[in-house]
């Protein structure tokens, strides 16, 4: 049997980074000198000269609907949102200061709605975020009965002398890992289709328990960490869509590589019956999935309590990633 594979399950990464080559001068052609940081960070940057930068990123909770939904648990859905646009300005070292969200359906429905309102509203107080308001659609004919979509788009400010630069990353420094509760927020696509049949109340061999509690596990938040250890790391990845492969490479500057030792940290169980179950080839599961790995921290020294789970090298002509041992 074939193994599966993220393009097999529906999501394209390569169309989509052939596309984006296409609209990027679109897109940079509209951003003035107060654009530090365009299209490939995790936050987009607008300097306020004398007051900072802003910090902004928007996205989604992706077809991890799709289990809420079938599992008929919607409460940690807005965490998995707040917290996935948090980490991306936290990488910026950035503190939130609001966040607009935007969820759509065909329906409403008077018991759904208010249980991801309100995980959305608990989790922005957890982050020190203002929920600031948002967009409620119901759009039916294009969303199927009891399906909806969440996103959301968070704006922080990076205060000056706080903002990590790049250049400063060199051959030997250390790769610190924070770990993932699972998941997170990608890869639904294809752990779906690996998982298409199973009962979401299913123990199954190697899990700690229900399908839908390991899956539904929420994205963990890492703002009080990274603020912890300000002034401890260079720059730092948050491992969401592509995984550590395409994630790692967009903290470090051109012309440098991450080795990752794959023995140093351990790997959550969910992840081997993915791929044993799916028989998706390492490849695959490296540039889908976190690995047990929510955000990855460059830093000149070890930080006690994390493990270092690689180191920066030289590129060369090989790939911005080289997965060893």
């Amino acid at each position: 049997m074939k193994g599966l594979s993220y393009t097999e399950a529906g999501v394209d990464t390569a169309l989509y980074h052939r596309l984006l080559d296409r609209v990027r001068p679109l897109i940079e052609a509209t951003q003035g000198p107060q654009v530090a940081a365009g299209v490939g960070p995790f936050a987009g940057l607008y300097e306020l000269p004398g007051l900072g930068w802003l910090a902004a990123s928007a996205d989604g909770v992706g077809t991890k609907v799709k289990v809420a939904v079938a599992a008929g648990r919607h409460g940690d859905v807005g965490a998995d949102l707040v917290n996935h646009c948090v980490n991306d300005i936290a990488t910026a070292g950035a503190r939130p200061l609001f966040l607009l969200d935007y969820f759509a359906c065909g329906r409403l429905d008077a018991e759904v709605f208010p249980q991801v309102l309100a995980g959305l509203a608990a989790a922005c107080q957890r982050a020190g975020c203002a929920l600031l308001g948002g967009e409620t659609a119901e759009m039916p004919g294009l969303y199927a009965p009891g399906d909806y979509d969440l996103a959301g788009f968070v704006v922080g400010l990076v205060e000056p002398g706080r903002l990590p630069d790049p250049a400063r990353v060199g051959p030997g420094d250390l790769l610190l890992g924070l770990p993932s509760s699972g998941l997170h927020t990608n890869g639904y696509s294809l752990a779906r289709k690996v998982f298409e049949g199973v009962a979401l109340d299913s123990v199954l061999p190697g899990l700690d328990g229900p399908l839908a509690e390991v899956l539904l596990a929420p994205h963990r938040l890492y703002r009080e960490e990274l603020e912890r250890l300000q002034g401890r790391w260079k720059t730092a990845a948050h491992i969401t869509g592509g995984g550590l492969v395409e994630n790692v490479p967009r903290a470090l500057p051109e012309g440098l590589a991450a080795e990752l030792q794959t023995s140093r940290w351990e790997v959550p169980a969910i992840f081997g019956v993915l791929q044993e179950r799916g028989r998706i080839s390492r490849e695959q599961m490296f540039g889908t999935f976190n690995m047990g790995l929510g955000m990855v921290l460059v830093c000149p020294e070890p930080v006690e309590g994390l493990p270092v789970v690689g180191r920066v090298i030289e590129a060369g002509a090989g790939p911005r990633v080289v997965l060893k041992p």
